[in-house]
C-alpha cells in the first residue's frame, strides 16, 4: 500500500501546486498523482450520480409510486423482474436498481482509498462514511416499504423517518464531494479544523439539516394530502388547508419550512460575512461564501414561486436539486476554511502577496451571542409568557403546539427588533449609564448599521411569521406595540417628560393581544383586560427599578419620575398606580368572565402587590424598592397564570 498520508521533503513550489491540485506530495495534501486524479473522478462522478437517483427517489415520492412493488423488499411482488405490471411498479423497480449501483460504487470507493491512501487518512473516512450512509439510505427505503410508509400514508413512523432519509442523503453527497475534492489536490483539513470560522458553518450546517427535515414533511403533507389539496380551487383554499383551524397537524407543520428558511436565511448571511471578514486574504472563501449565500436566496425565490403554482412534480424535483446544490456549496465553503493552515496558504491565495492570518476578534459564538444581547432577552422573557398565557386565556385550554412555537417566534422577533432599534437610538444615553455601557452597539461587536439591518429584518420575519403561522391581527398588534415602543416612548416621551412610562409603557401591553389575536381571530373585552392590566401594572413595577438606578438616570439626562420629583413623590405614585391595578382586576369579575379561581388568586396576589407599595411608602429604601420591583414580576406572571387557569378549570 503506498503511504500518501505522510509528506515527504517539500519543495518551494509544493504550497502553490498544492491550492492548483498539481502538487506531487504537498504538505497542504494536494496530489498529482494519476491514480489519485482517477479516484477523484470516479468520486465525483458518483456524487453526480447519487444527485440524480436521490432526485428520482423524490420523483417516486411524489408520483405515488412507493407501493409499486408492495410491501415487498428486496424484490418486487415476489419477484425479480414482474412482467406486465404497472408503470409505477417499474418507477420503483428502477429507483431499487439505480440506487443499488450507488451501493456497489461507494463499495468500490471504500475498496480503492484503502488501496491509494494510508491508514487514518482523511479520504479513506469520507469514502468509509460514503458506504455507511448508503447502507442506512438502502435500509430507510427498506422499512418505508416494508411497513406501508409510502404514497398517502400519514402515520408518525413515515413523519420521522422521511427527515431522518434526507439528512442521511446529505452527509452521503458531502462525504463523496470532500473525498473528491481531496483526492483531486485540495488542501486537507489543519488547525483551522476548530476555528470559529468552521464551528459557524456547522451551526449552519445544524440549520440546513433541520430546513431539509422540514422540507421532507412538508413534501410528505403534499403527498399524503394531494387529493384535498388538487380540489383546493384557488391559493387562498392551500393556503388556509395549511393554517386554518381545521388544517391536519402535518400540513400544519410543513408550514415551518418556508418560515423556518427565513431565520436560516439570516444565518447564511451571518455565517458568510463572518467566513470573508475572519479571512479576508483566502479569495476562495470569499467566492464560496459569495455562492453560499446567492444560491440560497435563488432557491428561496423558487420556493416562493414553488409555493404559489401548489408545488407540482416538476418544480418539487427543482427545488430538491436547488437544495442540495446550495447544501454541497457549503460543504465547500467548510473545506476551504478548514484547508487553510498557515499565513504561507493565505499569501499564496491571495496571488502571492504575503499577508498574515488575521486574529479574529470575535468568535462565531460571540457574535450570536452579542446579537442575542441585542434583543434584550431578559426582558422579553416576560412578554413571551403573557403572550402564551393569552393563548391559554382564549382557547380556553391548551392552544396548538406549532401556533404556539411560531407565535413565540414572531414576538421574540417583534421585541427583539423593538429593543434593537433602541439600541441603536439610545447610544447617547446607554454610554453614560453603567448598567447599559457594555451592550454590544457600545462596544465595537456591532455596528449602528448592522444593527438597524437586524432589527428592520426581525421586524419584517416577525410579521411574515405571524401573518401566515396565526393571522393577520396578531401581526399586526405585535407591529403597533413595536411602533409605540420606538415612536411613543423611544424618540418622543423617554427624554421629555417623567410621564413617559406612563403612556410609552403600553408598549408592554401588546403582547397578551398578539397572542389572544393568534388564537380568536379578534380581541374580544377580556383581551383589552389583559392589555391595561399590563398598561396600569406598568409604573408599579417601573418605578420601583427607577428608585434602584436613578443615578444612571440622572447622569444620563433622562427625566425618570425619581430623578425630576423625588423619591417620595414617585412612592406615592406607586401606590396610586396599584390601587388602580386592584380597582381594575375587579372588572372581570363584575362582568361574570372569570370565576372562583380567579377571584381568589387574584385577590391574594393583589394584596402581596398593595402590602409591598405600602412598605415602600412606610419606608423608602432601595431594598424595599428591590423587593417591590422582584415581586411586581411574580405578581404579572402568577395573575396571568391565574386566569388561564380559571379559564381552563372555571369552577363558577
Amino acid at each position: 500500500m503506498k503511504d500518501v498520508g505522510i509528506p515527504g521533503t517539500p519543495d518551494p513550489s509544493d504550497g502553490l501546486d498544492a491550492i492548483r491540485g498539481t502538487s506531487s506530495n504537498s504538505p497542504l495534501g494536494g496530489s498529482a498523482d494519476p491514480s489519485h486524479v482517477k479516484f477523484g473522478k470516479f468520486s465525483l462522478l458518483l456524487l453526480a450520480y447519487t444527485v440524480l437517483v436521490v432526485l428520482f427517489g423524490a420523483f417516486v415520492r411524489a408520483s405515488l409510486s412507493g407501493d409499486g412493488c408492495g410491501t415487498s423488499w428486496p424484490f418486487c411482488h415476489g419477484s425479480v423482474l414482474p412482467i406486465g405490471a404497472q408503470t409505477k411498479t417499474y418507477i420503483e423497480l428502477t429507483h431499487r436498481f439505480t440506487s443499488g449501483l450507488v451501493l456497489f460504487g461507494t463499495i468500490a470507493l471504500v475498496v480503492w482509498s484503502f488501496r491509494l491512501f494510508a491508514k487514518g487518512h482523511v479520504i479513506r473516512k469520507a469514502s468509509v462514511v460514503a458506504l455507511g450512509t448508503t447502507l442506512i439510505s438502502s435500509a430507510i427505503g427498506a422499512l418505508l416499504v416494508r411497513a406501508e410508509w409510502v404514497v398517502h400514508d400519514k402515520s408518525l413512523g413515515r413523519a420521522i423517518s422521511m427527515p431522518i432519509h434526507l439528512v442521511n442523503n446529505f452527509f452521503l453527497l458531502a462525504s463523496l464531494a470532500l473525498a473528491g475534492y481531496w483526492a483531486l489536490g485540495g488542501a486537507l483539513p489543519g488547525k483551522n479544523l476548530k476555528s470559529s470560522t468552521a464551528r459557524g458553518i456547522k451551526w449552519l450546517a445544524g440549520g440546513y439539516f433541520l430546513l431539509g427535515m422540514t422540507g421532507a414533511l412538508s413534501a410528505m403533507g403534499k403527498t399524503a394530502y394531494l387529493t384535498e389539496l388538487k380540489a383546493a380551487r384557488t391559493f387562498l383554499e392551500r393556503i388556509t388547508m395549511h393554517v386554518g383551524e381545521n388544517a391536519p397537524p402535518l400540513l400544519r407543520g410543513g408550514l415551518t419550512h418556508p418560515i423556518l428558511a427565513m431565520g436560516v436565511l439570516a444565518l447564511t448571511a451571518w455565517v458568510c460575512y463572518f467566513a470573508k471578514q475572519s479571512l479576508p486574504q483566502s479569495q476562495p472563501v470569499k467566492q464560496w461564501a459569495n455562492w453560499v449565500l446567492g444560491i440560497y436566496l435563488f432557491q428561496m425565490a423558487f420556493g416562493v414561486v414553488n409555493l404559489v403554482m401548489s408545488a407540482p412534480v416538476a418544480m418539487q424535483l427543482a427545488h430538491l436539486l436547488l437544495a442540495v446544490i446550495s447544501w454541497l456549496a457549503l460543504v465547500m465553503l467548510w473545506a476551504t476554511v478548514v484547508g487553510i493552515k498557515s499565513e504561507e496558504d493565505l499569501g499564496l491565495l491571495s496571488r502571492g502577496e504575503p499577508v498574515s492570518l488575521k486574529k479574529e476578534d470575535r468568535s462565531f459564538a460571540g457574535m450570536i451571542s452579542d446579537y442575542v444581547a441585542l434583543t434584550k432577552p431578559r426582558v422579553i422573557s416576560l412578554l413571551l409568557f403573557t403572550t402564551l398565557a393569552a393563548m391559554f386565556i382564549a382557547q380556553g385550554g391548551a392552544p396548538n403546539f406549532w401556533l404556539c412555537f411560531w407565535v413565540m417566534i414572531g414576538g421574540y422577533l417583534a421585541a427583539g427588533a423593538s429593543n434593537a432599534f433602541n439600541m441603536v437610538i439610545e447610544r447617547d444615553l446607554d454610554v453614560a449609564m453603567e448598567r447599559t455601557s457594555k451592550r454590544p452597539t457600545l462596544n465595537g461587536h456591532i455596528s449602528a448599521r448592522q444593527a438597524l439591518f437586524f432589527a428592520f429584518g426581525s421586524a419584517i420575519a416577525s410579521f411574515v411569521i405571524l401573518t401566515f403561522a396565526a393571522n393577520l391581527l396578531a401581526a399586526i398588534m405585535a407591529l403597533c406595540g413595536l411602533l409605540c415602543y420606538v415612536f411613543v416612548y423611544t424618540l418622543w416621551l423617554k427624554r421629555r417628560t417623567w410621564h413617559n412610562i406612563v403612556i410609552g409603557g403600553a408598549a408592554g401591553a401588546f403582547p397578551p393581544l398578539v397572542g389572544y389575536a393568534a388564537v380568536k381571530a379578534e380581541l374580544s373585552p377580556l383581551a383589552w383586560f389583559l392589555f391595561a392590566l399590563i398598561f396600569t401594572w406598568t409604573p408599579v413595577h417601573f418605578w420601583a427599578l427607577a428608585i434602584l438606578i436613578k443615578d444612571d438616570y440622572a447622569k444620563a439626562g433622562v427625566p425618570m419620575l425619581p430623578v425630576v420629583k423625588g423619591d417620595q413623590v414617585t412612592v406615592i405614585q406607586i401606590v396610586l398606580y396599584t390601587i388602580i391595578t386592584i380597582v381594575l382586576c375587579m372588572i372581570p369579575l363584575l362582568q361574570s368572565q372569570l370565576g372562583a379561581i380567579y377571584y381568589w388568586g387574584a385577590g391574594l396576589l393583589n394584596l402581596g402587590l398593595l402590602v409591598q407599595s405600602l412598605m415602600l411608602f412606610k419606608k423608602v429604601e432601595r431594598p424595599q424598592a428591590k423587593k417591590l420591583f422582584k415581586y411586581s414580576m411574580a405578581y404579572l406572571a402568577l395573575i396571568f397564570v391565574v386566569i388561564a387557569v380559571d379559564r381552563v378549570v372555571p369552577l363558577g
